[in-house]
């Protein structure tokens, strides 16, 4: 699985306090901090994916 942060980013932190093993806030927009995400951190990528209110986090599995 692997997950990007698109354009559509606000910068409200939201997946960073969901997912901190995975996320993370640069200057303008949140980043993901690994190339693949660890099985037993799915879930909460997916959970922040889902929340996100702009849409902005696209997941690849």
């Amino acid at each position: 699985m692997e997950a990007y942060v698109n354009d559509e980013c606000i910068f409200c932190g939201l997946c960073a306090d969901l997912c901190p093993e995975i996320f993370q806030l640069g200057d303008e927009s949140a980043f993901v901090s690994v190339e693949a995400i660890p099985e037993d951190l799915w879930d909460c990528c997916r959970e922040a994916a889902e929340e996100c209110p702009t849409g902005a986090i696209e997941i690849d599995e």
